[in-house]
């Protein structure tokens, strides 16, 4: 068994796209319409190949307060990795991605948490 796909919950998808294609650097994978929303996928270049991240549009209530709750506590959605994190941020920074956690060292390695204009907060982090 192995993982294949992942979801962020989106609060706009077009808004999404820009931000993990343009700021993060992700490729476009799937864009397929789906009624008012599309199949919308993303890939890192220096990612596990076939592994997907789906830009998944808020349709459902529940998803959204569990979003907001997250955001409101300072809570990551989920965690990308980086293998240096200082070069990483301030790649990021260069691009205009905000960071609501300056980097900082922990025993288990260095983490940054930046916000993804759609809704999340995501912890960047590079192990030890």
């Amino acid at each position: 068994m192995k993982i294949g796909l992942t979801s962020v919950l989106v609060d706009d998808q077009e808004k999404a796209l820009r931000f993990y294609t343009e700021k993060l650097g992700f490729v476009l994978n799937t864009d397929v319409p789906m009624g008012e929303h599309r199949w919308l996928t993303v890939t890192s270049p220096d990612g596990i190949e076939g592994m997907e991240l789906l830009l998944e549009p808020m349709g459902f209530e529940p998803a959204r307060a569990y979003q907001k709750a997250l955001r409101d506590a300072g809570m990551p959605l989920t965690m990308f990795f980086t293998n240096d994190l200082d070069d990483e941020v301030a790649r990021l920074k260069a691009r205009g991605v905000v960071f609501t956690v300056e980097p900082s060292r922990e025993s288990w390695g260095a983490y940054a948490v930046f916000d993804d204009t759609v809704g999340n907060l995501i912890n960047l982090s590079e192990v030890a």
